[in-house]
């Protein structure tokens, strides 16, 4: 498969991002099942034995998209977890912002996500979850942990359901940004003075149930 993947990569640019668009256009209109190597030969106008080339099987076509989609969300949130200016609340606050600008350049790469989350049937779908549930858990921890060596999150408080919750709140959110039915005002999906404005209010909510009772949380409440 590397192999196969190496001669993929050695295509010009501007070709392999050609091909990688055509596959999430399939995979997110049709799911994985219904999705046709047929199909996104015939648009992109080239032999089906390529693609076969390129990832030997539509499963390796989907394993490749999932690979590069997962590095390329990562970059943001690795260079959030490197720079330690700021606590750990206003870390959320840019990483719920950094996650709702790759919703929105990436619609349809979050359309399958969402389909791999509620389609019990989608193939690898444990494993495909299971390593973006991992990836998260442990940037998360990292935060948390960071946060508590500094005094800044609350004695009392589990770091391991802190990261949980941040987990689960950072998907909902997430969700709001993508789905007009799940935004909490309703209607159409929100600008981006709304997300930066909900992102900001769910930072200082947490910031007031997590974090440690001091003058610099006060001070933060009253941005």
């Amino acid at each position: 498969m590397e192999s196969r993947n190496r001669t993929f990569e050695n295509l010009p640019g501007d070709k392999r991002e050609r091909v990688l668009a055509e596959a999430t256009r399939e995979f997110a209109e049709h799911g994985y099942h219904q999705a046709s190597v047929n199909r996104m030969v015939q648009r992109l106008g080239i032999a089906k034995g390529s693609l076969f080339k390129y990832f030997g099987s539509k499963q390796g076509i989907f394993e490749y998209l999932f690979s590069q989609t997962v590095a390329e969300f990562k970059k943001p949130l690795k260079a959030i977890r490197d720079d330690e200016s700021g606590d750990l609340f206003e870390r959320i606050e840019r990483t719920l912002l950094a996650g709702a600008e790759f919703v929105t350049a990436h619609p349809l790469v979050y359309g399958i996500y969402l389909k791999m989350v509620y389609q019990q049937g989608f193939p690898m779908r444990d494993t495909f979850l299971g390593e973006i549930r991992t990836a998260s858990d442990k940037y998360l921890r990292t935060l948390v942990a960071n946060a508590a060596a500094t005094g800044q999150l609350r004695p009392d408080i589990d770091q391991g359901m802190a990261a949980l919750h941040l987990d689960a709140v950072m998907d909902r959110f997430l969700q709001s940004c993508a789905v007009p039915a799940l935004n909490p005002g309703g209607g159409d999906i929100p600008d981006r003075e709304t997300t930066r404005t909900r992102a900001r209010a769910v930072a200082d909510f947490l910031r007031r149930g997590l974090g440690a009772h001091s003058a610099n949380s006060e001070e933060h409440r009253c941005r």
